[in-house]
């Protein structure tokens, strides 16, 4: 059975995708804070879960490695930690834009780097990271964010091409508004006014995001893609 990493897998989207690779393969999962809830999920669903902090190259470093020595090498990937922050552009100091880069964009190239050397070698590979529709469109008060999953999506089509010839696929999918604690940044005036621009008229659910980063790591001839999943908005 091949075994799968999915960052920031605690709770949310990360938990989503946990409960449906369990069966499919051997789990891994990070957290960062949360470690009685994955300590929790774990045991629940028979997968492991590994502390990290993804925007430190050493605490990466020290996780993959741990992963390695209890379950092999690792065949699929998910980069799915993630942070958000709504901040009017001037008002973003320094710490703000380096924590955002360093999680969203850091995290997933340090993960990625990491796990690369052992896919090659085994001529497969699997990795889809999670990015947004505002790598794409971009959000107003949402620069910092914006700019971090833009560069994820970046990092997937120029990797892409780079893997290919090492029968590794390499993609991404960019959700819209999902139903997880990040929304809770919002009075429910704000998230209301933001659902009636949404044709399907409510917000997407963690499991739908988990069931297209499944769809992408079963896909052979599918790479360097960029999947929306934005409910017509």
């Amino acid at each position: 059975m091949k075994t799968i990493l999915i960052t920031g897998g605690s709770r949310g989207i990360g938990e989503a995708i946990v409960r449906l690779a369990v069966g499919k393969y051997k789990v891994a999962f990070t957290y960062n804070h949360s470690e009685s809830k994955a300590k929790a999920l774990a045991e629940e669903v028979g997968a492991y879960a590994y502390p990290c902090d993804v925007s430190s190259s050493k605490s990466v470093e020290d996780m993959i490695a741990s992963v390695v020595r209890d379950l092999g090498s690792i065949d699929l990937l998910v980069n799915n930690a993630g942070i958000a922050d709504d901040k009017l552009f001037q008002d973003i100091t320094d710490e703000d834009w380096h924590r955002m880069i360093g999680v969203n964009l850091d995290g997933t190239f340090f993960v990625t780097r990491a796990v690369v050397p052992m896919m090659i070698s085994r001529g497969y590979g699997r990795i889809v990271n999670v990015a947004s529709m505002w790598g794409t469109d971009g959000a107003s008060m949402e620069t910092h964010y914006s700019a971090s999953k833009a560069g994820v999506i970046g990092l997937t089509k120029a990797l892409s091409k780079e893997l290919a010839p090492s029968k590794i696929t390499v993609n991404a999918v960019a959700p819209g508004a999902v139903d997880t604690d990040m929304m809770k940044a919002y009075s429910k005036e704000e998230l209301d006014a933001f659902i009636k621009e949404i044709p399907f008229e409510r917000l997407c659910t963690t499991k739908e995001v988990a069931d297209a980063v499944m769809f992408l790591l079963s896909a052979d001839y599918i790479t360097g893609e960029v999947l929306s999943i934005r409910g017509g908005y």
